[in-house]
């Protein structure tokens, strides 16, 4: 146990050998840049890399270092690991939204960015995901995420409580906000709900399954319109 540890703590996963394992530095919005992919191309050089896989959190994984290779492959790489594992906020993923996509109807690049640098990685009692799409297609999957942003002309459709797996849901509506602020502000009150009151591993859905929905969305709506 104390070896697993070690290793999530260096942000790796073991691969179906168990003797390599596979890194997924976090890319924020999954959005990549000249001197990332560079980095990424010049590992091909250093290592046996075995593959470069585009993962379905936005990220990067690769795949094929050895134990004894992490710590110089991140000190390499500079950058932080993703949350592709553990009981906690895992990457925000978005859709471009109102940045580049022609139906976006909001900025969803903007909020989950604003999301991911707030919640990645952030400790919880069970895993937790996020989505924000820019418009009702939800090409980020908001519906079966645990807090889904779907963008409208009038601002945001907030979704709790989805998730995939063996037992996939799908989210409940719990309300609609006009602002990116908002959107924000009721994401931080479920955030903190689940901190508080979710048991050890459980998720959003199932905690709403056991407190009950009309308990789970007074608590985390009141003062809402009072801006608290």
């Amino acid at each position: 146990m104390t070896k697993r540890k070690d290793i999530v703590a260096k942000g790796a996963v073991v691969q179906r050998d168990r003797e390599r394992y596979a890194i997924a530095p976090h890319l924020p919005g999954g959005l990549l840049t000249k001197e990332t992919l560079q980095r990424y191309a010049e590992l091909f050089d250093r290592y046996d890399i075995q593959a470069m896989k585009i993962t379905g959190a936005h990220r990067v994984a690769i795949i094929g270092f050895r134990e004894e290779e992490l710590d110089q492959v991140w000190s390499e790489l500079g950058m932080k690991p993703g949350a592709a594992i553990g009981l906690c906020v895992r990457s925000v993923e978005m859709c471009p939204g109102t940045s580049f996509c022609k139906l976006g109807q909001q900025d969803s690049m903007g909020v989950g960015l604003k999301l991911d640098e707030r919640y990645h990685g952030m400790e919880l009692p069970g895993k937790f995901k996020m989505a924000v799409c820019g418009c009702p297609m939800s090409c980020a999957a908001a519906p079966v995420r645990d807090v889904g942003l779907q963008g409208t002309p009038r601002g945001w459709r907030v979704l709790v409580g989805g998730n995939l797996g063996p037992h996939p849901r799908f989210g409940r509506e719990l309300c609609l906000v006009e602002t990116d602020e908002e959107a924000v502000q009721v994401t931080d009150r479920v955030v903190e709900y689940s901190r508080r009151n979710a048991r050890p591993r459980e998720r959003l859905g199932r905690t709403i399954e056991r407190v009950g929905w009309e308990a789970f969305s007074e608590a985390v709506l009141k003062g809402r319109d009072a801006g608290k």
